[in-house]
């Protein structure tokens, strides 16, 4: 289907300005630029100055010299819960005003995020969190190694161009898509607290931003198990444990410990297959221990109806194991690829739709298995489709293991009693992207699908109301503050 005409009028300024005023009521009218008329499409711009080398300073630099300075936001000096409160707690006194500008702005404001796919679930954790009455919709800009959200979404995988001409070419881009809903999903991690030493399973500054930055649940949160330390978080692209974990571990450490030698994206790329090897993925057999298979690691339970687990059963070869939201993990590859008619009524799968309330649960044995999603309509082992997703850890199995969230991977320590670490997964909600009219991703109700599709709703009707109303939050819009400490280079 062709996309619809452009409405850029070749104004920036009338397409995609919003005036300082808007954006904080201590501003002055006097010396903004006037415009007749709302923008078509006014955007607030985020950029990690410190993502693709010096490619997010660049961009920070372009996006101020054409658009309202104050409209464009360094995540290195500013977040963007600060940001997007002080906005909208301005809008809502300038609508209670009667300020029709105002109101016609909210309705049309887009946000674009320049940065990894780190950067990227920032700002989604934030406005989820937010509970916006118009949340707006998101584009994101792929200045990160991986760019799996901004491939999932057509915006592409390369890091682009800087310029005035590439940056009016992205912004026509932003104007002209379409808002997609797609399935968040909240991750709970709860392990028993040691009886004697330490408090502290996890080093704070060593957990993924997205589980960092929640913090440890409080004693009267209903999540809270007494003994227990819980963290909670959210994803929206996928979570995995394994060998690819661990390949992603070492690639981290290593840029954590030699930034200089992290400058573009090829380099980090080509890094990041040399790991692959140094690490055993692709001699799994020979360098990968059977105790870190999954089978050997853990009990692993789903729910695809609600409130019935089933077992579910992992063939004792795989390796690493991918919970899948979007189809675009690895630099862009589709682990689930789309099942065909007799796999759709054998096994009741479905194509990977992204709203769907299902998340794809994906096997993989070593790195050359992995390679098969280089082939047309290759695809991994496809273990499930589920509501919800429970790993159970196996008493002396091993000493840890390796977890990844949305690019973001870190050393989970194991212990030894039995059922002591549990990972939970559990569908959330919705949130709105922005997505070129050709992009990968499909929704369950687009026509142009042409599939019958018998999955789960995604509601969490049924289920406990303490336990549901917790999990309708992830704790960004209070404290997803990465802290001054950790350096936002490293949100891939």
């Amino acid at each position: 289907m062709a996309a619809p005409e452009s409405n850029f009028s070749g104004n920036i300024e009338r397409d995609f300005y919003i005036p300082t005023y808007i954006l904080s009521e201590d501003a002055s009218q006097n010396d903004d630029v006037r415009l007749s008329d709302v923008p078509t499409c006014p955007v607030l711009v985020f950029i990690n100055s410190k993502s693709g080398g010096q490619l997010g300073g660049d961009l920070l630099h372009t996006y101020r010299s054409l658009l309202n300075k104050y409209q464009v936001f360094d995540l290195g000096e500013e977040t963007p819960d600060s940001v997007l409160r002080r906005l909208y707690l301005n809008l809502e006194k300038l609508k209670s005003n009667g300020h029709e500008f105002a109101t016609k702005l909210e309705e049309r404001l887009r946000i674009i995020v320049a940065g990894g796919d780190g950067t990227a679930g920032w700002l989604l954790g934030v406005v989820s969190d937010l509970k916006l009455s118009q949340p707006p919709p998101i584009a994101t800009v792929p200045l990160g190694t991986g760019n799996n959200l901004p491939f999932a979404f057509g915006w592409g995988k390369k890091n682009p161009g800087t310029d005035q001409n590439s940056v009016i070419s992205f912004l026509k881009s932003v104007m002209d898509a379409k808002e997609m809903k797609i399935d968040s999903w909240h991750i709970l991690m709860r392990m028993r607290a040691p009886q004697e030493g330490a408090c502290d399973p996890i080093a704070p500054l060593e957990l993924p931003h997205s589980l960092h930055a929640f913090h440890r649940l409080s004693s009267s949160d209903d999540l809270n198990v007494e003994g227990c330390h819980t963290f909670r978080g959210g994803f929206w692209n996928y979570f995995s444990m394994g060998m690819d974990a661990q390949v992603s571990y070492a690639f981290h450490s290593e840029r954590k410990m030699h930034p200089e030698k992290f400058k573009n994206q090829l380099v980090n790329q080509s890094t990041y297959a040399r790991l692959g090897c140094t690490q055993g993925w692709f001699c799994a057999s020979l360098f990968h221990p059977s105790s870190r298979n999954i089978a050997q690691l853990a009990k692993v339970k789903i729910m695809k109806k609600h409130g019935e687990w089933k077992d579910l059963d992992i063939p004792h070869s795989i390796r690493s194991i991918v919970c899948l939201n979007l189809p675009s993990f690895s630099g862009g590859l589709n682990p689930w690829g789309t099942p065909n008619s007799n796999k759709r009524r054998d096994r009741d799968l479905t194509p990977p739709f992204v709203d769907d309330g299902l998340i794809e649960v994906v096997g993989f044995r070593d790195a050359w298995h992995g390679m098969v999603l280089l082939a047309p309509n290759g695809h991994g082992t496809r273990l499930a489709q589920a509501h919800r997703i429970r790993f159970e850890f196996h008493k002396g199995a091993a000493d840890h293991t390796f977890m990844r969230i949305d690019g973001e991977p870190w050393k989970q320590p194991l212990p030894v009693d039995d059922d002591t670490v549990v990972v939970e997964i559990a569908h959330l909600g919705q949130v709105k992207m922005l997505a070129t009219h050709d992009c990968r991703s499909k929704s369950v109700h687009d026509p142009s699908s042409h599939v019958h599709h018998d999955g789960d709703d995604g509601d969490s009707d049924g289920e406990e109301d303490s336990v549901v109303e917790e999990q309708r939050k992830f704790g960004a819009a209070n404290t997803f503050k990465i802290p001054d400490e950790v350096d936002i280079a490293h949100l891939s």
